[in-house]
């Protein structure tokens, strides 16, 4: 782990990008699961998991982001996350890939991407070693509004 100060951040994989969430964001690591499918939600929303009496959305980040399903391997996890702004703060499921390394990524190098149209979850880049180039995730951002509707309402269904 870095000496440096800084928030932690769990770093995992998107095809041969690093990425990294706010560890104080997450709030458990799970194995894969199976998961209960969800007819006509988008092809990212990977499912219902149930948990603890009750249903949590999974959403696969590998498919939002890259266009395909997250390979299915040992360093392949379900992140359980909680964000204020999503669902008013109930969980929700991500399926990441190489999810296995917890790290400090200290603010002052992190920089903006400077895309006019970038995704609202896709935050600063910074590089990291030995990562590398390291771009952090907004768990706020990952769900349009349509979507989180949906979602909620299979959750309470």
């Amino acid at each position: 782990m870095s000496e440096r100060a800084g928030e932690l951040h769990l770093l995992f994989s998107l095809g041969a990008d690093r990425y990294a969430l706010p560890a104080s964001e997450v709030s458990e690591v799970l194995p894969l699961q199976r998961l209960k499918q969800l007819p006509e939600a988008p092809a990212w929303v990977a499912g219902l998991l149930a948990y603890r009496g009750g249903m949590v959305p999974v959403l696969d980040l590998c498919q939002r982001v890259l266009g395909r399903p997250a390979n299915v391997r040992t360093s392949t996890r379900l992140v359980l996350v909680r964000h204020p702004e999503v669902f008013g703060g109930r969980l929700l499921g991500l399926v990441l890939e190489q999810a296995s390394r917890v790290d400090r990524l200290p603010m002052e190098d992190a920089q903006p991407v400077g895309l006019a149209r970038q995704p609202g979850y896709l935050g600063a880049v910074q590089e990291t070693a030995p990562h590398g180039l390291v771009q952090r995730i907004r768990v706020a951002g990952l769900l349009p509004p349509d979507v989180a509707e949906l979602l909620v309402n299979a959750a309470d269904a």
